[in-house]
């Protein structure tokens, strides 16, 4: 079987199936690879700073060779096998079912008018503190986590897979920017306890997603056309505000968003005991509403099948 055809089932289970609750997570153990190293490094009490650019490198290598390991045995075993196992290591490393399905939760609570349980369902899925949230804040939080994820979990991972089937090396190239983007989501943090240890990881990850957050975002837009959104605002939007953002790439997706939307992102969020200041993305146009976490949601398919089209034509092309 082909990359491509691979690929196809691969985006096609996630759409279906999303995590897998019954089978081993393959982004579960690279997070458990991490905490281990982690623990082993503070332990050993060096420089946090030279820790953190070990801790980044042991996990690339160390989920690399685990994933060798894993294709060797298959193809060791029957073909067959081997592609079974590629097929199941790239759709886990594609997360929009699960994306779609965690703020969902957020968007039931939110229609409700349960605030409690909005906070609750918002907590699982970012770092700030949402304890004290209003829900304008909520809905603005799960709107900027499915923007953001949009590219970390869908875009991105498509982007080096695709790069990975040019090269026939797709489940290695898609898990060594998973891995380095697990590393970000653990310890890439600006806080006291992970400012040293996180810094390489969090620039890293920064280099990897630097060309898949700006090309996804412009399909991003692009998708817009199908919901009948604000194409031209959301193009208005991105180059106006991408940049309105601590992080460098996660301006480019919120963005789009905001403009296609025409609502406003951004602004002050209290992480670990911080508040931490962010400027406004976008123009409050409309008012923050439920609905607006599933247009997001929306925004993120629509961007996915054009990507995986693209990917597909360009192999076909080259």
């Amino acid at each position: 079987m082909n990359g491509i055809s691979m690929l196809i089932i691969a985006v096609i289970l996630d759409f279906i199936l999303g995590d897998p609750q019954n089978f081993p997570h393959p982004i579960r153990f690279v997070g458990f690879i991490i905490r281990k190293y982690e623990k082993l490094i503070r332990s050993l009490g060096m420089n946090l700073k030279l820790g953190g650019f070990i801790l980044t490198g042991l996990t690339i290598i160390t989920t690399t060779a685990i994933i060798t390991l894993i294709l060797w045995i298959g193809k060791s075993i029957n073909p067959v096998v081997k592609t079974i196992l590629s097929i199941y290591l790239i759709y886990t490393s594609l997360a929009s079912k699960c994306l779609h399905k965690e703020t969902k939760k957020v968007y039931d609570k939110a229609v409700e008018v349960d605030i409690e349980e909005s906070r609750k369902m918002l907590s699982y899925l970012v770092g700030r503190d949402t304890k004290s949230l209003n829900m304008d804040e909520i809905i603005r939080g799960a709107v900027e986590t499915v923007a953001e994820n949009t590219i970390d979990g869908v875009l991105a991972p498509l982007f080096y897979i695709g790069i990975g089937t040019y090269f026939g090396i797709p489940v290695h190239i898609a898990y060594v920017y998973k891995a380095i983007n697990t590393l970000d989501s653990m310890v890439g943090y600006t806080n006291e306890k992970y400012k040293d240890i996180g810094f390489a990881s969090a620039k890293l990850d920064d280099m990897a997603n630097y060309l898949p957050a700006r090309l996804g975002s412009i399909l991003m837009v692009v998708s817009g056309v199908f919901f009948k959104y604000d194409v031209l605002n959301g193009f208005k939007v991105l180059f106006r505000d991408r940049r309105n953002h601590k992080s460098p790439n996660c301006g480019y997706p919120e963005s789009a968003v905001a403009g296609l939307l025409n609502i406003q992102l951004g602004g002050t969020n209290t992480y670990f005991g911080e508040k931490i200041y962010k400027p406004t993305i976008g123009d409050e146009v409309n008012k923050l509403e439920p609905k607006h976490i599933i247009d997001t949601i929306k925004v993120m398919y629509g961007s996915e099948i054009l990507t995986v089209a693209l990917i597909i034509c360009l192999l076909k092309l080259i």
